[in-house]
């Protein structure tokens, strides 16, 4: 893992060279994946000085409160998004709970995606705090992707007191990865020709959709990381994983071939946790379930939308997928309800064949006035 970057510093293993970026004349994409830097707890401090280089977790700091993001102060103690603020506070004693501010994200996160829109109308967010770029067709004649992304930080920089890191690449897989690498404040670029030893290099831990429980079963295979991943064929992986083998055998050699997809009407809102030791009692699944409540319910009100229909998700400890929905025949009023439905459905599955792994929770059939989103938004909510 690299160390954080110095501002505006990219790794000699990735500097860019003089000439124009080699992705045109391959035929290949110029993405940008921009990530702002602990965004929430950022503008909470940027707005209250007194919070300036303290420990601050936005979310709700009760018995079943969850810390919706972290600062680095913070994070330097362990504390993490997703994590319940009781455990956050004994992490970090001096932790600093603040109350969420949708509102002014909102605002904040519309000023950026201004930002976006100077450079390219290829701009597909992912939430508030994070979007790509296709920046293929350069508009503004800068003549390189790298550049590009450090103008969009430069910018931020100046137009919120905000920092950004980016990720430069050929695909949305490689540019996600490499905004995280260098975080805070930071750039990566891996250009054409680097992708698969960029990620034959990183712990598997590192591929979206990989959780502890899946880490430790791919430990127990011998693959821990993305070289032992790039060793096993395609069979093999689906023999051991299911359909997410074709997903690792992808990942493993860094190929993606999703468009960045700007303006998608967002189908549901939701998020899902792995669990670090699978769980079947019910106490421990109702404290579960309240946790990714809290998480959920803050990204319905993060994108201000409504909707009808609320699905639980459980995969059990043989990977096995269930999932049961209810359509209700208005919108869901509010949390309350939202929790007291999500709670009757899991009560229904109630005691479990065998525990599970992972637990997620969504809200579809949406109706919603900002479409600016993905398809589908389904956080991992232990890899926030």
């Amino acid at each position: 893992m690299a160390k954080p970057a110095r501002r505006g510093y990219i790794p000699a293993m990735t500097r860019p060279a003089p000439e124009e970026d080699a992705e045109e004349a391959q035929g290949l994409r110029k993405i940008i994946h921009v990530d702002m830097d602990a965004f929430f707890a950022s503008v909470e401090q940027r707005d209250n000085p007194d919070l300036r280089g303290k420990p601050v977790a936005v979310g709700g700091s009760s018995g079943r409160g969850v810390v919706a993001a972290a600062s680095y102060e913070a994070r330097q103690f362990g504390v993490r998004s997703a994590m319940p603020s009781a455990t956050a506070k004994r992490k970090c004693p001096d932790l600093i709970f603040c109350k969420a501010r949708f509102d002014i994200y909102r605002e904040v996160s519309q000023q950026i995606r201004e930002i976006f829109r100077h450079f390219t109308p290829h701009v597909e967010p992912l939430s508030l705090d994070e979007a790509y770029l296709d920046v293929t067709d350069d508009i503004r004649g800068i003549g390189s992707a790298t550049r590009i992304a450090e103008l969009i930080r430069q910018r931020i920089r100046e137009e919120t007191r905000l920092t950004a890191s980016a990720g430069v690449s050929y695909n949305k897989f490689l540019a996600k990865l490499a905004s995280d690498q260098n975080k805070p404040d930071g750039i990566c670029v891996i250009r054409p020709g680097q992708g698969a030893a960029f990620v034959q290099s990183l712990p598997v831990r590192r591929f979206h959709g990989v959780g502890p429980r899946g880490a430790e079963k791919m430990a127990r295979l011998g693959i821990e990381s993305g070289a032992d991943l790039a060793k096993k064929d395609v069979a093999w992986l689906r023999s051991h994983f299911g359909s997410f083998g074709d997903y690792l055998y992808r990942a493993a050699r860094g190929i993606d071939l999703r468009p960045v997809r700007a303006n998608r009407i967002r189908k549901s809102i939701g998020g899902e946790r792995t669990f670090h030791e699978d769980i079947s009692s019910g106490p421990a699944l109702r404290e579960a379930l309240a946790n990714i409540i809290d998480i959920v319910w803050g990204r319905i009100e993060e994108a201000n939308a409504k909707g009808r229909t609320i699905t639980l998700k459980l995969r059990y400890s043989d990977f096995q997928l269930m999932t049961r929905a209810r359509s209700l025949p208005d919108f869901v009023a509010d949390k309350a309800q939202f929790a007291r439905v999500a709670g009757e459905l899991l009560d229904a599955q109630l005691p479990l064949p065998m525990p599970i792994r992972l637990m997620g929770l969504t809200l579809s059939s949406l109706d919603r006035p900002d479409a600016e989103a993905e398809e589908e938004d389904t956080a991992q909510l232990s890899l926030l």
